[in-house]
């Protein structure tokens, strides 16, 4: 195998994580982390290439920044509230599954020294939060197990990182002594906590003053804060040689604890910037992993299944083995944590289908996969890590084998269809839970994103028509053609094949009436000698082209494609309209006189259909937006330069103006009214606020 410089790996791996994500689109039923994993093991096969790996800089690189963003979106409320429950799942748990379970591998898996099998244990003992809290949501596991395991999967990194710790230097050193290491344990994970809030309050101390002398640049700002994870890790480990990874955890709480501290801050879009910025990086960071993963599979594989000790069988056997060992103890966990409460609580009930359910969404993740890279090739005596490729195989197929599981068993358990996400996946979905409505909330029964921002489209559409005047109705026309294309977007994503199907159906009907209406516009000019032969059979192959053309869309609707090809159709529809206007094969005078009188008679003809037909028969969204193309179509020919460039363009600024102000209202209407959940106003708000930042950057740079 060839090893890829950096410069080249990092974008090779970038853009694999890319692609991972647009397969996700549309594989959606598999999990993002799988499919990365995959392209991996595809370039490692194909293209023979192989990732060099530094323990140090790897730890630094993943870990840090990874725990100090689950840091951050602690969910407070819930760890308070189960604190004892869960610092016993996030510490207690993940020992027992080290020691017991590294135990139950060594008895299973012989081949794998003891020392070997409790560090391949701890560092398959923590699990992905985002992908626990994802899979607890959808299954509707009973309240108290919901906030239990994800909090415990907030937490459990450090510690799980901490034991893998001991046990691979208990490994490479030949050494390990209980007392030693429970005194060094106690040592690194106090310090650990103590000097992560002390070097965070520090770097906040700073902050703070180089704001108060006037260094607030967004900018500056935004990288102080992603420097952050990477310089506390670096500090504890060499300063205090403590736990950076208790440290960088501790960071994150004091750095999500003191930000909410302020009602109203000073800087609120350094907030919406950093957001995104650490959703970039987690993204990214997360998807590189299983990528690694992936390209390092094929090494692992090969030497595990060449070597003539284990055979191929065996090999996929000892990762089902694992895997079943660490399931059985968790769900044996949660079971005892409900018999717990149960005596504590005479109410309550005993679900054995909840602990199975919260064992299987157990998903192991990035920081499982991050740690077992950052196993060491080499004993401190030179001797090569015992039985490393084989650790290495059996984590990574532990990590497949529980996202396969819990993909394919729970929503057959839970009898819900659902895809859950992984840390990373998807920034846009990934939220703290902490705004999740209760069951009297739901029966409200919440507009969904997207229909709620197809009915802030449809206000602002009206918002522009009510402002639409004589000297601004092109710039009008083309604002609210250009919301109807964004609501036909959504309605592409947000309904299934066969309702599309339907609407594809109605408007191409409505099409053939618009069409119909033009024809008889072109026959009446011919009769009324307005136009010759030769013009009417030359207009009327326009019209022929058009129609054919959509003709050949409706007969693809077979395809798997040919309905996602309709927003398309939408904006190819709108370009034949410019292109029409544009068309100086006739007379240039006759030629627009033609244009008004079919594009009038198209107007006429939808305009009849809609007092002709009954209310739940005709989809109004779609004929309206015909007319407003048509109506369009007769201002650009009445008025091709009736406006400057700069008067048109703050005709559209003011209008968007308009249309932004009143979906802004209408959205604190929808919270007051309970339609939409808190989330989604909140999602909807960023969607107006960025859009009005867009506006007012593009007029910058049309003033510079």
């Amino acid at each position: 195998m060839s090893t890829v410089p950096i410069l080249e790996a990092v974008i090779l791996l970038v853009v694999l994580v890319l692609l991972s994500n647009v397969c996700s689109h549309y594989i959606k039923k598999i999990p993002v982390s799988l499919i990365q994993i995959f392209l991996g093991l595809l370039v490692a096969l194909f293209f023979k290439v192989q990732i060099p790996l530094e323990t140090d800089w790897f730890l630094l690189l993943f870990i840090a920044p990874l725990l100090f963003n689950d840091g951050r979106k602690f969910s407070k409320r819930e760890l308070w509230k189960l604190r004892g429950p869960i610092f016993a799942n996030a510490i207690v748990l993940v020992f027992v599954t080290a020691i017991l379970g590294g135990y139950l591998i060594y008895l299973f898996v012989p081949r794998i020294p003891l020392p070997v099998s409790i560090a391949l244990a701890a560092i398959l003992s923590p699990t992905d939060p985002v992908a626990v809290q994802s899979i607890a949501k959808r299954a509707k596991l009973d309240e108290n197990i919901l906030h239990l395991v994800s909090g415990e999967s907030l937490i459990n990194d450090a510690s799980g990182l901490i034991g893998f710790k001991y046990a691979v230097a208990a490994v490479t050193t030949g050494y390990f002594s209980l007392v030693n290491a429970t005194g060094d344990f106690l040592y690194t994970a106090a310090v650990g906590l103590i000097a992560g809030v002390a070097v965070m309050i520090l770097i906040q101390f700073v902050r703070d003053f180089l704001r108060n002398q006037g260094i607030n640049d967004v900018i500056f700002n935004v990288a102080y804060k992603i420097m952050t994870p990477f310089v506390v890790y670096l500090v504890v480990e060499e300063l205090f040689h403590a736990s950076g990874v208790i440290a960088v955890v501790s960071a994150g709480i004091v750095s999500n604890t003191s930000s909410r501290n302020q009602v109203i801050d000073e800087m609120p879009e350094l907030l919406l910037v950093t957001e995104k910025t650490w959703d970039i990086i987690v993204y990214l960071l997360n998807g590189i992993v299983f990528v690694i993963l992936g390209i390092e599979l094929p090494i692992a594989m090969t030497d595990s299944i060449k070597s003539s000790d284990i055979s191929n069988w065996n090999a996929f056997l000892d990762v089902l083995i694992v895997w079943l060992i660490l399931l059985v103890i968790r769900i044996s966990w949660i079971i005892i944590y409900e018999c717990f409460q149960k005596i504590k609580h005479h109410d309550r009930t005993i679900s054995l289908k909840s602990g199975f359910l919260a064992g299987i969404s157990g998903v192991r993740g990035a920081i499982t996969m991050a740690g077992v890279l950052s196993v060491p090739l080499l004993l401190k005596n030179g001797n090569a890590f015992p039985e490393r490729s084989l650790m290495l195989f059996i984590a990574a197929g532990v990590i497949i084998v529980s996202m396969v599981a819990a993909a394919v068993m729970l929503p057959l358990i839970s009898r819900a269809d659902f895809s859950f996400l992984t840390r990373g996946s998807d920034p846009d979905q990934d939220d703290d839970g902490d705004d999740e409505p209760d069951e009297d909330e739901q029966k409200n029964q919440y507009l969904t994103d997207s229909e709620a921002r197809y009915f802030l489209m449809q206000l602002a559409v009206q918002a522009v028509e009510e402002q639409r005047r004589e000297d601004n109705q092109q710039a009008a026309y083309d604002l609210m053609l250009n919301y109807q294309l964004l609501m036909r977007k959504l309605q592409l994503h947000s309904q299934s094949d066969e309702v599309l199907q339907e609407y594809l159906q109605q408007e191409i009907e409505l099409r053939q009436i618009a069409f119909d209406g033009e024809r008889d516009a072109l026959i009446k000019m011919l009769e009324k000698k307005f136009i010759t032969t030769d013009e009417y059979y030359e207009s009327l192959k326009h019209v022929d082209n058009l129609e054919t053309r959509l003709s050949h869309e409706f007969n693809a609707r077979n395809r798997w494609w040919s309905v996602k090809k309709l927003f398309i159709w939408w904006h190819g529809f709108v370009r034949m309209f410019k292109w029409w206007v544009g068309y100086q094969a006739i007379d240039p005078v006759k030629q627009k006189r033609i244009d008004i009188e079919t594009a009038k008679a198209a107007i006429n003809a939808l305009s009849k259909h809609v007092s002709n037909s009954e209310d739940g028969q005709i989809n109004r969204q779609a004929i309206y937006h015909l007319i407003v193309s048509y109506r369009n179509r007769i201002e650009r020919i009445k008025h091709p330069k009736r406006y400057t460039q700069d008067a048109y363009q703050q005709q559209i600024n003011v209008l968007q103006s308009d249309a932004l102000a009143a979906q802004r209202n209408v959205i604190i209407q929808l919270v007051e009214q309970r339609k939409i959940s808190k989330n989604t106003a909140q999602r909807l708000r960023s969607y107006v606020n960025y859009s009005e930042n867009e506006m007012i950057m593009l007029m910058d740079f049309e003033a510079d």
